[in-house]
């Protein structure tokens, strides 16, 4: 690896780290630098899965004490997130690289389309259903946890805004639905990781470049939090992002 490839990834990881700590989106960032530096599209996106994994591993244990009340109804959720993460995952590794190449500018676009909408979502979801005490499970809505999940497995950008908006439908409360997301996300990026580890799918060095610099930027995303417009921090995505999907339809279906 070269030093400008190592200066990349630092880069990329300090604003995937920051933008996630501040208005997310840091895969906008990190996967397109694993591109860059030459990783094969299956093991980029592996590899970034499972630099997103501590951090979800975090969120989960921080919202504990809004999610021990809802005891067995958990379950349902946990098996969705776990069959459709380790679905997701597995379908990655089968297509293998040249049909992953040829979805990431569809990927992009969809993430990016969803993080842009998700203020508008946000308001029309709250204002559609009224919040319940623990909504029932029913087969459709299984259904959109283990479809949110295999995409989560799969890709994973823009995975939490569909989460949110699924269990917003289902009538949980934005802070439940918050604490749930942040679970089954820790569940789908836990299969998933251990799936393209045990594949041989990622790429340690890249990886622990990538993490380096996403520590510093969560620190220092953190330490900006309080100071800087989320109007502007959610235009910077927004912006990041459509460049992103451009970029890659370009190369995907023009570039000779």
């Amino acid at each position: 690896m070269s030093l400008f490839d190592m200066l990349l990834l630092v880069l990329a990881g300090f604003a995937a780290g920051g933008m996630n700590a501040l208005a997310g989106g840091g895969t906008f960032f990190s996967f397109p630098a694993l591109l860059a530096a030459g990783l094969p599209p299956v093991t980029a996106n592996a590899t970034n899965a499972v630099a997103l994994w501590p951090a979800s591993l975090a969120g989960a244990w921080a919202a504990r004490a809004s999610l021990r009340p809802l005891g067995r109804y958990l379950i349902p959720l946990l098996l969705a997130g776990l069959c459709g993460g380790l679905l997701g995952g597995l379908l990655l590794l089968a297509g293998g690289d040249e049909i992953f190449r040829g979805l990431i500018p569809w990927l992009l676009l969809a993430a990016t389309a969803l993080f842009a909408a998700s203020p508008w979502l946000s308001r029309a979801l709250a204002a559609r259903r009224a919040p319940a005490a623990q909504p029932p499970h029913s087969p459709w809505s299984l259904g959109a946890h283990i479809g949110v999940s295999i995409y989560g497995g799969y890709f994973g950008a823009g995975m939490g805004i569909l989460q949110l908006a699924a269990f917003a439908i289902e009538g949980h409360p934005l802070a439940r639905a918050n604490a749930l997301k942040n679970l089954i996300s820790a569940v789908i990026y836990s299969i998933a990781t251990l799936t393209f580890v045990v594949a041989g799918r990622v790429s340690w060095y890249e990886l622990a470049i990538l993490l380096g610099g996403a520590t510093l930027g969560g620190y220092a995303g953190g330490a900006l939090g309080q100071r800087l417009p989320p109007k502007l921090l959610r235009a910077l995505v927004i912006a990041v992002g459509s460049g992103m999907t451009g970029y890659y339809f370009w190369v995907t279906y023009f570039a000779v």
